[in-house]
């Protein structure tokens, strides 16, 4: 089956529970999504849970069992495919009627769809051979959206057999990437996140599954995300010469986002997606002489012209002005919907609990956070019940988690064998490391306040799904984080895929803040707030003496994007009066900043 997008919008992954099965609830009405397959036990109990749907029985995948790992995640990949599979025929025989998913399908389609204007012309007809012609032909072009898998490249965990021998590619993202390849999905991408893994990328150079056709169609492709132009172009250039295709780089906000968040250095995601927009086919020709001369190498096969390389771009959007903007703007190919679909059950998984801690977040309740046991920016929802845990084992004086899943397990400092900075050990031998060093009081705390941050993800992030299915994913452990981007405060209302989808084309508004900044301001601020916070960290930690480089050039940066915004102002919508002053406003907090802490002449 052709898995294709009828859309023009994604929903990327998120966290590791809250799209673990968003193709089973999207994948039928052509809308995409990508699942997280680096926590297997999660992946496991999904499997346990979606077999007896389909009246076949659950058959354990033991952790006994050589390269249960990747096992466990094709087969989960298998049983989606089939469901999906099945959801679609059995889509294709209903009748068009009010109400049912058919209809559905194509009444979600965006209104510029040439299959939205089949199907409009199909509802108003009176002939009944013309109507009957025009169902047959819908019903043939329904597609899928695609199945996809996400890799957090970072989460690369080595692992050992039951005699201590490290297994080869048995890490955890190298067996992760197994799985997808073994996997029956068709016309899938693996989307490989937060930076270039050698090890990853090397294992991914003998998968043959993933060489395009004679015809140039690719069974299984590669999107890459990135921050900004320059990782696009390192990655696409160190893939191509092992004979890799990139087919896609998803620009995700280096800071408007949800979950890790990793900043640039104040380059904004306006001037980036400009930068993509002018050196696009630059970047396509780069890579493709590469590519070219690794195929020859590797299998003597040459294309006479490059592959599709597709741009997409997430992170804060919110209006369907602002997405409307990005595609005729930026040429972008796909627009990325996370957090608002947090909100929407028939697309994520989300318990009740923390369904309603969503609807009722405001811009205080999303923090920039220090959490993740990864060392990255993590944003977090205040008032999880995994918080509430942590705080009170801060309070018993019993920091720290029970390290089960240990993906994050990657820390030496006490250690031969690697821990998690968020686990029991670790902390205590921290603290005690602190304790002994008789430091000032101020960066005493400051350092101590860093290792009691940190969280369990592995569990927090897969709960979700173990509490709303009612199974058990880790035995006495039910708490729950979340990682939604700051733009969950523009949205309070629990609504239907339908709703959010008529939101995003223009149908309907579901914004419930009325003061919501456009997302390009939103992640100026951000930004801003960033360097406020490093400046103060550095002057606390003694390190701001050796980086008043990187602080003027990430200030010039964000400079020059409030320079490029400007050519925005008054021309088209969503700008407008606001825009400019809320640059003004930006520009002035910039200076204003800069000056205090004396980094350079501020009208030079």
């Amino acid at each position: 089956m052709n898995y294709t997008s009828a859309h023009k919008f994604h929903i990327p992954v998120m966290g590791l529970a809250y799209t673990i099965d968003s193709p089973i609830k999207v994948a039928r009405f052509g809308i995409s999504s990508a699942i997280s397959i680096v926590e297997d036990r999660l992946i496991e109990m999904m499997r346990k849970h979606y077999y007896p749907t389909i009246n076949q029985a659950y058959k354990p995948i033991s952790t006994h069992e050589e390269d249960y790992r990747a096992k466990r995640i094709t087969d989960y990949l298998n049983l989606i495919n089939t469901i999906v599979k099945a959801q679609v025929e059995k889509l294709k025989q209903l009748r068009f009627e009010a109400g049912s998913e058919i209809e559905k399908y194509f009444e979600m389609l965006p209104e510029d769809n040439s299959l939205k204007q089949f199907y409009r012309s199909m509802t108003k007809t009176h002939n009944p051979a013309e109507k009957e012609k025009l169902e047959s032909f819908l019903r043939e072009q329904i597609s899928p959206g695609s199945i996809d898998v996400n890799i957090m490249t970072k989460v690369d965990r080595n692992n050992y057999d039951s005699r201590g021998i490290l297994l080869e590619n048995g890490s955890d993202a190298v067996a992760a990437l197994r799985g997808f390849v073994k996997s029956n999905l068709d016309n899938s991408s693996v989307v490989f996140s937060a930076g270039l893994n050698p090890r990853l990328y090397n294992y991914l150079e003998n998968c043959t599954e993933f060489d395009a056709d004679e015809n140039g169609r690719f069974a299984k492709k590669v999107i890459v995300k990135v921050s900004d132009y320059r990782s696009a172009l390192i990655q696409g250039k160190y893939l191509a010469k092992k004979g890799i295709w990139v087919s896609e780089f998803r620009i995700e906000s280096g800071l408007n986002c949800g979950g890790h968040a990793f900043a640039t250095d104040g380059y904004l995601l306006g001037p980036i997606l400009e930068e993509f927009k002018t050196n696009r086919q630059e970047l396509i020709d780069s890579i493709f002489d590469l590519y070219q001369a690794a195929l020859l190498k590797k299998n003597g096969r040459q294309f006479n012209a490059p592959h599709e390389i597709a741009v997409s771009v997430q992170g804060g959007i919110g209006t369907h002005e602002e997405d409307n903007f990005l595609h005729q703007q930026y040429n972008i190919t796909s627009t990325g919907w996370g957090t608002p679909f947090l909100l929407v059950p028939e697309a994520t998984t989300v318990d009740d609990h923390t369904l309603k801690l969503l609807s009722e977040a405001k811009e205080k309740d999303v923090v920039l956070s220090r959490n993740s046991p990864l060392g990255v920016r993590f944003h977090y929802l205040k008032g999880t019940s995994s918080e509430n845990e942590k705080l009170l084992h801060i309070k018993e004086g019993k920091p720290g988690s029970p390290c089960t899943e240990k993906h994050l397990a990657l820390n030496t400092e006490f250690s031969k064998d690697p821990i998690c900075t968020a686990s029991k050990k670790y902390q205590k031998l921290k603290l005690e490391e602190l304790k002994s060093q008789n430091l000032p009081e101020q960066e005493y705390q400051r350092l101590v306040n860093n290792v009691l941050d940190k969280e369990c993800l592995c569990v927090g992030l897969s709960n979700s799904a173990a509490i709303t299915y009612k199974e058990t994913f880790v035995k006495n452990r039910k708490e729950v984080n979340i990682c939604p981007g700051p733009n969950i405060a523009n949205f309070s209302r629990v609504v239907s895929l339908q709703t959010m989808t008529d939101h995003i084309y223009g149908r309907k508004n579901l914004v419930t803040n009325p003061n919501r900044p456009h997302m390009f301001i939103a992640e100026l601020h951000i930004y801003i707030d960033y360097l406020k916070s490093v400046l103060e960290e550095d002057l606390q930690s003694g390190e701001f003496s050796k980086r008043k480089k990187f602080y003027t050039s990430f200030y010039q940066n964000l400079k020059d994007g409030i320079k490029y915004y400007r050519r925005f102002s008054y021309t088209s919508e969503p700008f407008g009066y606001q825009f400019v002053k809320s640059l003004d406003n930006a520009s002035t907090e910039l200076d204003a900043l800069i000056k205090q802490y004396a980094l350079q002449d501020v009208n030079s």
